[in-house]
């Protein structure tokens, strides 16, 4: 078998995951778990913007981040170059149409998310002096008592899946972005990948080796100047581009319901595949039901669980107008209709440089992998925080070397060319890991609904203070 024939049966193998699970799986979830919760995301969001913004960290535990922190990580991880590059795939393979239905994921996926950063912190351990937790956590001891040694299994699955996914080929993919980047800039076309590549893994390295703390500190500091720089710049083309905006939120709203004909770089595309396109990379690039982020919420110091389940959704909201101003971007300056020096249409992250480049020249290139390294580069961080909490529960602290090591092989290796079959790949076993946790989240959504009440009761009387003894 050829490795374009391989790719292309990965391929196959990812579109019927996506098309099945991915679509019916979260959705469903998201819309189940806001119907019982009372729709949070929209009846509790100030809850969100309060807890954020007027809470100050008091009483921190030791081995744990502050609530800002842990939210400042996950968005590390939800922020990366599948809001750039994954947007402009899902544009370009699903049509504008796909933008929508990544709103519809994004709306849906709070609810989701809300259920597990809450879970997260119910279920969460001590493992060396640190707090640590996630899916694989709330899978095993949550689920247990009723499914025994299938509950182990889920739970094993799952960190094999993330470690896999992210960890390993989802860190390559983000060092392949960043060496795209960098070389996407007038006179660093020719620079050795394998230099880029040995660069991040070396500047990873010196966060990685810090811990849990300078792994919070990191994303605490660099992320909101990385977020607010992206979105800055992309309000500024926006403005530059005033008259095309409407016209095209009226496209995007169009063909989500209406199949479109092919133009430029965008592919021709059926309903169909606006929905799988767009609900797939609105997973990627939120991370809401793949059970990523609430590896970070799990750590919070909160007097609640409830609480960081209110802090998660405001990073479904970050990535959410992130995601927005990559696909605006890319269709009020017509960047798809720009080619390469080969004559072939921009894809991925060169799209959205393009679109940077149209506006601002070759400064726009400049700024656009600027961004991108930032953003890929946090994501890597928060990647290898997430795999982490997965190598601690199957291996203990001795596992922990081995996995760094690895991570900044795949890093290195992920500078080198183009990693489609990876792409593919962590696009699969992205999918795979829903699944148990979709699972375990619907089962265990009643404990959520639960915990919610007795917030409520507790907020009314002016204490919100949860007693819970973790190992």
């Amino acid at each position: 078998m050829s490795y374009e024939q391989l790719v292309e049966l990965i391929n196959k193998a990812n579109e019927f995951i996506a098309g099945s699970i991915l679509v019916w799986g979260l959705l469903g979830t998201g819309l189940l778990l806001s119907i019982l919760l009372g729709f949070p995301q929209l009846l509790r969001f100030n809850r969100s913007i309060k807890i954020i913004f007027c809470k100050k960290d008091k009483d921190k535990q030791s081995g744990s981040m502050s609530s800002f922190q842990a939210l400042a990580t996950s968005i590390a991880a939800q922020v990366g170059t599948g809001n750039v590059a994954g947007v402009a795939t899902a544009l370009t393979a699903g049509g504008p149409g796909a933008i929508f239905w990544m709103w519809i994921t994004a709306f849906l996926g709070m609810g989701t998310i809300f259920t597990e950063a809450s879970l997260a912190q119910k279920y969460r351990a001590r493992i060396d002096g640190d707090l640590t937790g996630g899916p694989a956590y709330y899978i095993l001891n949550g689920l247990k008592g009723k499914f025994g040694f299938f509950a182990k299994f889920l739970s094993r699955f799952f960190s094999v899946a993330i470690i896999l996914a992210l960890g390993f080929m989802g860190n390559a993919v983000q060092s392949n972005s960043i060496s795209f980047g960098i070389r996407g800039v007038k006179g660093l076309e020719n620079i050795n990948p394998l230099v880029i590549g040995i660069f991040v893994a070396v500047l990873t390295a010196s966060i990685f080796i810090g811990g849990m703390g300078r792994i919070a500190k990191f994303a605490e500091l660099v992320v909101p100047v990385m977020a607010l720089t992206y979105i800055l710049g992309s309000f500024i083309i926006l403005c530059m581009y005033w008259d095309a905006v409407v016209p095209t939120f009226a496209w995007i709203f169009k063909s989500a319901f209406t199949a479109e004909a092919g133009i430029g770089g965008i592919l021709g595309a059926t309903v169909k595949e606006a929905v799988t396109k767009g609900v797939a990379r609105g997973v990627f690039t939120n991370e809401a039901g793949m059970g990523s982020t609430p590896h970070a919420h799990a750590v919070a110091n909160v007097k609640h669980p409830i609480e960081q389940g209110f802090t998660a959704m405001f990073g479904v909201l970050v990535s959410l107008v992130i995601c927005t101003s990559t696909a605006l971007t890319v269709l009020v300056t017509g960047a798809y209709n720009q080619v390469d020096q080969n004559g072939k249409f921009l894809k991925g992250s060169q799209l959205t440089q393009g679109a940077f480049k149209v506006a601002f020249g070759e400064y726009g290139a400049m700024l656009l992998a600027i961004c991108i390294i930032f953003f890929a580069f946090t994501t890597i961080v928060g990647w290898y925080f997430f795999g982490e909490s997965n190598i601690k529960l199957i291996f203990g602290k001795a596992g922990i070397w081995p996995y760094r090591i690895l991570v900044l092989a795949f890093v290195v290796f992920g500078s080198l060319a183009e990693v489609d079959i990876v792409w593919s790949l962590a696009d699969i076993f992205n999918s795979l890991m829903v699944l148990p946790n979709i699972l375990a989240i619907l089962w265990l959504s009643f404990e959520v609904k639960e915990l919610l009440k007795d917030y409520d009761e507790k907020y009314k009387k002016g204490n919100v203070y949860y007693d819970y003894k973790y190992k």
